[in-house]
């Protein structure tokens, strides 16, 4: 048999590390296309002029395209049988992605657990992006439902893995040259720095975006991701494909722009939870909290930590949980990253 119906639950074992195909050399085009889909407008992934102003040789790709390509990487041997996934941590960009450079991916398999009704099991895998040299570029850890082969088949003995709160702010990496003296604040499009923002501080950033069908599924593929449940309507009961939380992530993070135009670059991911399924036709809207702020040894250079919750239209202002402490309905995400702004 030469296909391959892609790996369920059983398939995987605490420590295996998978090596993943195919790498993927990303160019301007991608960039194009993530600005047309979300759109994304962050002056510093925009401009190589205003890039240069900064200290860098030229504009790097956004942090996300680095992101949604290796996660996408992952997909055929992670979560191609994915119930949904679940969550991330512990995510680090270690180095810019220029336009030409190559990425591929690696995962480790890091943590097992069989769901109650024994017809998944949630997997823990640290995935890591490296550039053609070979250089690491992200590293993260998410967590996913897998359906399994056989429900009746026997789980692995559970193992689930010690996961940090957060990335502390001394072992953020800031790209080298990175200097935000001559930051241009009004080409940026916001005058508020670091200074600005309290801790503690809620963000409504007004604006919203619909998800259309068509649309989720292109910015889907162009990211490689080929999970069945973003494409194919008879894996669900009620006949709807997932929206992929990658692509809601994109659109809150496009959102945020308006009140946090100067958070220039994604350094870190905290945490995230995909706290609902997100269905095309849905109206998303996004709020951010400010969490908490350092200084790094970059001249001009701050970093705030940000909470950034998409939710779907009509939801209250800053709602989060319900009563119980549990995920209001309405909220579709909560993702806690560290961005860099000038002090």
């Amino acid at each position: 048999m030469k296909t391959s119906p892609g790996r369920f639950f059983e398939d995987y074992r605490p420590g295996e590390t998978i090596t993943h195909a195919v790498p993927r050399t990303v160019k301007m085009g991608e960039r194009a296309l993530y600005h047309m889909l979300y759109p994304a407008r962050h002056a510093l992934h925009s401009s190589d002029i205003f890039a240069q102003a900064c200290g860098l040789p030229f504009s790097p790709l956004d942090d996300l395209i680095v992101f949604h390509t290796v996660f996408g990487k992952t997909v055929p041997d992670i979560s191609l049988n994915a119930v949904a996934n679940l969550g991330y941590a512990e995510g680090r960009f270690l180095a810019p992605v220029w336009p030409g450079d190559t990425l591929s991916a690696t995962s480790e398999v890091i943590g097992l657990r069989e769901t109650s009704n024994g017809k998944a099991g949630v997997v823990w895998v640290r995935t890591t992006g490296r550039n053609q040299h070979g250089q690491p570029v992200l590293e993260y850890v998410r967590w996913v439902m897998v359906r399994k082969r056989d429900p009746k088949a026997p789980a692995p003995a559970p193992v689930l893995p010690e996961l940090s709160p957060a990335v502390a702010a001394e072992r953020l990496v800031i790209p080298r040259g990175l200097d935000f003296t001559g930051y241009d604040f009004a080409l940026a499009g916001e005058p508020h720095r670091w200074a600005d923002y309290a801790i503690g501080e809620t963000i409504d950033h007004v604006d919203g975006v619909t998800v259309e069908e068509a649309e989720h599924m292109l910015a889907t593929r162009l990211w490689q991701n080929t999970a069945k449940v973003h494409f194919d309507a008879t894996l669900r009961d009620d006949g709807r494909r997932l929206i992929y939380g990658g692509h809601v992530i994109s659109l809150a993070r496009a959102l945020s722009f308006n009140g946090l135009a100067n958070a220039q670059m994604i350094v870190a991911i905290n945490g995230g939870a995909h706290a609902n399924p997100c269905f095309a036709g849905d109206t998303v809207r996004a709020w951010s909290e400010v969490l908490d702020r350092a200084e790094t040894g970059a001249p001009g250079v701050g970093v705030l930590r940000l909470r950034l919750v998409a939710v779907r239209d009509g939801a209250p202002p800053f709602a989060l949980r319900d009563a119980e402490g549990r995920y209001r309905a309405d909220v579709l995400l909560d993702f806690d990253y560290w961005a860099l702004i000038p002090l």
